[in-house]
């Protein structure tokens, strides 16, 4: 493997992680990460959450599933070596109806199978003891999910890469991915890299990263802009951990909640509002090429087709601070209107098959020397080392 190049488009955590792993695995290998941006971890990375997830929810035996155990021990190790933040909170997810119970047992023998360490169920009485200013019928506790800062963690992972004498080439934007002698040369604006194989890692822009490298149209990915509120300063006591409702199985979002941050604030969010721009963390922002990418996809419509009222609910509470905490107060009573103040936003890329499928799970393409990371939305982050080691592993044949 030793004198070979190995190209990487995208400087978000999971790119970063395989880039790491890259430099560990393959002694002698050259390893480039392209970025169109001046900084690494600029959209999906920076702007998430900073939950370490437990591997509550996904399906057993699913790449998910499988690689979020293992990432999330794995990036505990990495932070507690580097001395970067990790604060094993915990987790609540709560049931407040009786048909939410009948879902959190479902999820219950999910996670079980899933071997997350140290949950276990909880009555209406612990919910208090735990989170004093949450109510609910009953609810999965989990001790060991944790948080952290994606930002620090792959800008840790950067340097790494360039300690092991790899680089990461900044405004760089992908325009063009063709054969040459052998290889391929990716071409920008700011030149050109010739590399032996070539893995794309672009999130927001994966499927068009992985069309000019010669992939599939499918599937195509529809950006979901995740807007925030934050929780005023003086209650921020208030949550002492992780509150999540019982998702809908139906949909991959899990639902407004509310998040502590290594920082001590907290976060009520995020909702899932179609964007109107890849990049849109705005409101108003706006890309007829994009927007033209989402109508014109088959499957946006069969999509809207079939959750057409939730996506005008979310929409609804994306104008309506009142509306956008009706839901949270559920869980938090005490957590009104008032309480809050509207906060940034993310952009989650949702891979969305042809017959209108939301995409859940990993999704990894190969196709001769180009591997594509097509879908990968939360649990990425957690599962970001273990993805790394995933794909290096299917790079050696494994």
């Amino acid at each position: 493997m030793a004198d070979r190049t190995i190209g990487i488009v995208g400087a978000g955590i999971v790119g970063l992680a395989i880039g790491r792993e890259l430099t560990r695995r393959r002694s002698g290998t050259r390893v480039v990460v392209m970025e169109k941006e001046d900084h690494v971890a600029a959209h999906q990375t920076g702007h998430n959450s900073g939950v370490v997830h437990a591997g509550i929810y996904y399906q057993p035996g699913s790449l998910k599933a499988l690689l979020c155990t293992r990432g999330g021990a794995m990036l505990r190790e990495y932070c507690n070596d580097r001395k970067l933040p990790y604060d094993e909170c915990g987790k609540l997810v709560v049931a407040v109806t009786p048909d939410d119970v009948t879902r959190l047992d479902a999820l219950a023998a999910r996670a079980g199978i899933n071997l997350v360490p140290g949950l276990r169920r909880v009555g209406a009485e612990e919910i208090r003891d735990l989170e004093p200013h949450a109510t609910g019928l009953a609810a999965l506790y989990s001790p060991k999910t944790a948080i952290t800062d994606y930002v620090r963690i792959s800008r840790s992972f950067a340097d790494d890469i360039e300690a092991a004498g790899g680089e990461i080439r900044f405004n760089f934007a992908v325009r063009e991915v063709r054969e040459s002698g052998g290889g391929l040369t990716v071409s920008s604006a700011a030149g050109e890299v010739t590399v032996d194989e070539l893995i794309v890692c672009a999130g927001i822009q994966s499927d068009l990263v992985a069309r000019l490298a010669g992939d599939a149209a499918e599937p195509r990915i529809i950006p979901f802009r995740g807007e925030y509120m934050r929780v005023i300063p003086a209650k921020t006591h208030m949550i002492r951990g992780l509150i999540y409702p019982v998702p809908d199985p139906r949909y991959p979002f899990l639902g407004v909640h509310f998040t502590r941050r290594v920082d001590g604030s907290v976060e009520v969010g995020p909702n899932a509002v179609l964007a109107t721009a890849r990049e849109g963390y705005r409101l108003g922002d706006f890309s007829l090429r994009d927007l033209g990418g989402i109508a014109g996809w088959p499957g946006t419509w069969k999509m809207a087709g079939r959750h057409w009222r939730t996506g005008i609910r979310e929409m609804y509470g994306s104008f309506s601070k009142r509306a956008y905490m009706k839901a949270a107060r559920r869980y938090v009573p005490e957590i009104g209107v008032g309480d809050v103040v509207r906060a940034g936003a993310g952009v989650r890329a949702q891979a969305l098959d042809r017959d209108g499928s939301l995409v859940d799970d990993f999704r990894i393409h190969r196709l001769g020397a180009v591997t594509a990371v097509r879908n990968a939305p939360s649990p990425a982050a957690t599962s970001s080392m273990a993805i790394a080691e995933h794909v290096v592993n299917v790079l050696d044949g494994r």
